[in-house]
């Protein structure tokens, strides 16, 4: 009985002893009663910059940012290129990268396209090909807008005439380009058969007052379809005509190419030459001549065979080519 007595006068005690101690704020967990203390923002957030002035910010580093230009090294007067093994390789075979591509007289360069296609046994017939690099650059930021231009080559190398469709509503003017060698003629009958595949042409033109009824053909059409600008539209139909059925057509690729074919190879290389003149000249009349040279580079070549860089300084207005080379 004593025990249990000791017990319960010791738990006594101690809840005496708690009841004393004065109330303080537990650590580990926070008073309800206590006052609390929110965080108060006393100012307002910052509003975003607009549209506009974001645009005018962006403008403003554009002007402050300086462009680069490119490095241009003169190598007048050095013992080998900038960065090339030497001017002219020893051997004749070497690795292309470690010298400076070799520049061919354009009479030079058709020789060896000719020579290539008897060393490999290649069509004797075989297209012959350049590609143009332009410099597109006009005053300030503009740029000449890629084109499409139609040639009278001298000498051509098609086999056959071009099928060319007149778009006319005139009964006149239908026999008119009928009889001008026009593969087809007609008006507005003649859309629906070309969306539904019935006749296809090479070119298009038309004279003015029937474009807008042919609208429909634009997706149809793309690059062909009838444009002043391409001198496809006009009244003048037996010029157009003549111009289309034997002309010779490029246009500008990737912004700044012109690649074309100018000939076969069992063509006499005067005849090349003087398609290559053509053409060259043509693209040049599509530039300002007070801006600087249009062709940066010309590039002749064969179906078969590689690219020869070559000089076309002799091709530009104001020059002839040799018919002796």
């Amino acid at each position: 009985m004593a025990a249990p007595t000791r017990c319960v006068l010791r738990a006594l005690a101690g809840c005496r002893r708690h009841g004393l101690i004065p109330a303080t704020p537990s650590v580990c967990c926070a008073s309800r009663t206590a006052p609390t203390f929110l965080p108060i923002r006393a100012y307002a957030a910052a509003a975003k910059p607009s549209w506009k002035e974001r645009k005018e910010k962006k403008e403003e580093k554009t002007k402050e940012k300086v462009v680069k230009e490119k490095r241009v090294i003169d190598d007048t007067g050095r013992h080998k290129p900038y960065g090339l093994t030497a001017w002219e390789p020893v051997d004749d075979v070497y690795l292309v990268r470690f010298y400076p591509r070799v520049v061919y007289e354009a009479d030079v360069a058709i020789d060896m396209l000719k020579n290539f296609q008897k060393l490999d046994y290649t069509p004797p017939d075989q297209p012959v090909f350049i590609e143009l690099r332009l410099d597109m650059k006009l005053e300030k930021k503009k740029k000449v807008d890629p084109f499409v231009s139609t040639v009278h080559l001298p000498y051509p190398f098609k086999t056959e005439m071009n099928k060319v469709l007149v778009f006319t509503e005139n009964p006149d003017q239908v026999k008119l380009a009928l009889e001008n060698g026009a593969a087809f003629a007609g008006g507005p009958e003649l859309v629906e058969k070309i969306l539904e595949d019935e006749i296809a042409a090479d070119f298009y033109v038309a004279v003015p007052d029937i474009i807008s009824k042919l609208l429909p053909l634009k997706n149809k059409l793309r690059k062909k379809f009838p444009k002043s600008k391409r001198g496809s539209v006009g009244v003048n139909i037996p010029k157009m005509l003549d111009l289309f059925k034997t002309g010779h057509e490029y246009l500008v690729e990737r912004d700044t190419y012109v690649s074309t074919q100018v000939g076969t190879l069992d063509m006499p290389k005067e005849h090349i030459l003087s398609n290559i003149q053509t053409i060259v000249r043509d693209v040049t009349s599509h530039k300002p001549a007070n801006l600087g040279p249009m062709i940066e580079r010309v590039i002749a070549s064969s179906q078969t065979s590689e690219g020869l860089k070559i000089k076309f300084e002799q091709f530009l207005p104001g020059t002839t080519v040799d018919s002796e080379a």
